[in-house]
């Protein structure tokens, strides 16, 4: 893929992430921040990039016009779904703009298909558990204090949700990374569950938003990452493409995925007392420790990469 063709996949991404206009000022700044970390990867020289999409100085049809290759298509295309996406379940300016995308890149059915899919993950609820979880009792806020979770297996739970995610980050498929978000939903939800919280997704989602997570643009960091580093894209039978290169992708999910977890269990073990700053201090505490941890379970990352398959990313996020 030509560094043209790459910067229109990543300008395609940032429209699609300002398309319903309704993004906080704080999801704006780490999209800023994204974009611009981007900008200096790989050769690829961005610096106006975000100001371009932001003052409407780029329109679509100039970008599908750097589009030459189907694989280029097909993967902005992609990207842009996953964007859309990202917090939720499409909008109706969205929808409009996907539909857009299809025609003018001229994509067939099988883009509407993918779209489908898309949504689907996205419209998974974080209450959604596997069967067997669904049949355990689910203890009350004020039996908390008479019978707490078991600390050693919260943290067992944490550990193997960010072994997921960073193997999920080291697939190439698009589908495979719009999986990590919800996957990280859930597990806040299910250490809240734990604790005697019942949370729905809006308030997972503010608790993500409190600690510095914003939604589109943690997708937008990782698919940019992959897309830069080569990694996101199509592969026969579904192989992957340099699955040692760590160069390619930095464990970020795995590191963001264990500082999530364990500022959840933190925060709701006591009580949901910390103040947003206190929120914020922890997380980024935790995710300098996750970062150190990552190498350590690299191989346990790449591992669990080689069991996983885009036919399995659902499947996943039904069942976390």
């Amino acid at each position: 893929m030509t560094p043209t063709e790459t910067k229109a996949i990543v300008t395609l991404s940032l429209l699609a992430a300002f398309v319903d206009g309704e993004k906080h000022e704080r999801e704006r700044a780490e999209i800023k921040r994204i974009a611009e970390g981007l900008s200096q990867a790989d050769g690829v020289n961005l610096p106006t990039l975000y100001q371009d999409v932001l003052m409407k100085r780029v329109s679509l049809a100039s970008v599908a016009g750097e589009l030459q290759s189907t694989e280029s298509k097909q993967l902005a295309y992609e990207m842009a779904v996953c964007v859309c996406d990202a917090d939720g379940t499409q909008s109706e300016a969205e929808r409009m703009f996907l539909a857009d995308v299809r025609t003018s890149l001229g994509l067939d059915a099988s883009a509407a298909q993918f779209s489908r899919q898309a949504e689907e993950i996205a419209a998974v609820p974080v209450a959604a558990t596997s069967a067997a979880a669904a049949a355990a009792p689910v203890p009350t806020a004020g039996a908390v204090a008479a019978q707490l979770p078991d600390s050693a297996e919260l943290d067992k739970s944490i550990l193997n949700a960010a072994i997921l995610n960073g193997a999920l980050e080291l697939l190439p498929e698009t589908l495979s990374t719009m999986a990590i978000i919800p996957l990280q939903m859930k597990l806040v939800y299910r250490i809240g569950k734990a604790h005697g919280y019942e949370l729905d997704s809006g308030h997972v989602k503010d608790f993500l938003a409190t600690v510095g997570v914003g939604l589109t643009s943690q997708y937008l960091e990782q698919a940019g990452r992959k897309l830069l580093g080569g990694l996101l894209g199509k592969t026969g039978g579904g192989m992957l493409r340099g699955l040692g290169n760590q160069a390619v992708s930095s464990g970020m999910s795995f590191a963001s995925t264990y500082a999530l977890g364990h500022v959840a269990k933190r925060y709701y073990a006591g009580g949901r007392t910390l103040s947003t700053q206190m929120l914020k201090d922890a997380f980024a505490g935790v995710m300098q420790e996750g970062k150190g941890l990552q190498t350590q379970y690299l191989p346990a990352i790449q591992e669990k990469a080689r069991t996983l398959d885009a036919g399995k990313v659902l499947s996943l996020v039904r069942g976390a």
